[in-house]
């Protein structure tokens, strides 16, 4: 039997990437190696760490860097797992077949295998957000993975938006939330809506962590990036975080620099934010059939 340890550090790695896939996944490594080094034991990288966020437009060159669940992140991160007993949730662009690829992560537990994995389910397709050319939409479900050092919800990105996302997750177990981003600005709108819609982004995860009563960590990338010359490309926000079951922001990174973001948290707390907010108490789930409606008219 393994015995579950309620107080765990967490370390977020906000990161920039260049076109090179070999100098992200080196950065990378040595990021989770230095947030083991500083006890940390449930590192989460930002979505698609390996590489530049192609979705900026449609290209078939870019199905090239996709990988299979145990492909070359799962070969290296799991070295790293073992040898310093950590679990480390891995985004990937996972090629699951001949022409059909997810938007994934892997989690690897304390021995160095594959816990389990997650497919994002909510895919977008707006301007520079072209990820349905590329991704076939999840099938795995919500996920929650009970491992030794706490009960971790994964979803990625896009997902961070959906309150029934975070609720299933959160209803399968979860104590903290992961969610693996990839979002910023496009310069030409950043002076006008820049703050509203970094803040609309905060302030719907620290929702979740409330509505919940849970832990909500939020790993985001850095920098500005162009695919396309003929785009204004993407500044990539920064301003990772991590809140607690009150939606309190205990840790915060900047908006443009590489860091690792510690937090130290106590899960068996959760319980106590849900006693005395009893959200999942007073659920009316006889009254909720609507909601798998797409529009009630």
């Amino acid at each position: 039997m393994r015995i579950k340890i309620n107080k765990t550090r967490v370390a977020l790695i906000q990161m920039s990437m260049e076109e090179e896939v070999s100098k992200n996944l080196k950065k990378a490594k040595q990021m989770v190696i230095d947030a083991a080094k500083d006890k940390a034991k449930i590192i989460c990288l930002p979505e698609m760490y390996k590489s530049l966020y192609f979705c900026q437009k449609e290209d078939h060159k870019f199905f090239k860097i996709a990988e299979k669940l145990d492909g070359e992140s799962f070969s290296e991160f799991s070295k790293i797992s073992k040898k310093y007993k950590i679990i480390i949730i891995v985004p990937i662009f996972e090629k699951r077949a001949n022409g059909l690829y997810h938007n994934s992560l892997i989690v690897i537990n304390d021995r160095g295998e594959l816990e389990g994995f997650y497919r994002k389910m909510h895919i977008p397709d707006d301007p520079l957000y072209y990820e349905k050319f590329y991704f076939t939409p999840g099938d795995t479900g919500f996920k929650a993975f009970k491992t030794k050092f706490g009960n971790i919800g994964t979803l990625i990105c896009w997902d961070q938006w959906y309150p029934e996302a975070a609720r299933i997750t959160s209803l399968k177990g979860a104590e903290i939330l992961f969610y693996p981003t990839a979002i910023g600005w496009h310069p030409s709108e950043k002076d006008k809506y820049g703050e509203s819609q970094r803040e609309s982004w905060i302030t719907i995860q620290r929702s979740h962590a409330i509505a919940n009563g849970v832990y909500v960590a939020s790993v985001n990338r850095v920098g500005f990036e162009r695919i396309d010359q003929n785009s204004d490309g993407i500044i990539f926000w920064g301003s990772s975080f991590i809140c607690n079951p009150q939606g309190k922001i205990l840790v915060k990174a900047s908006e443009d620099k590489e860091e690792i973001l510690v937090a130290d948290l106590d899960f068996s707390k959760t319980d106590i934010f849900r006693t005395h907010w009893p959200f999942l108490r007073d659920r009316r789930i006889d009254a909720y059939n609507e909601i798998t409606k797409r529009f009630i008219d």
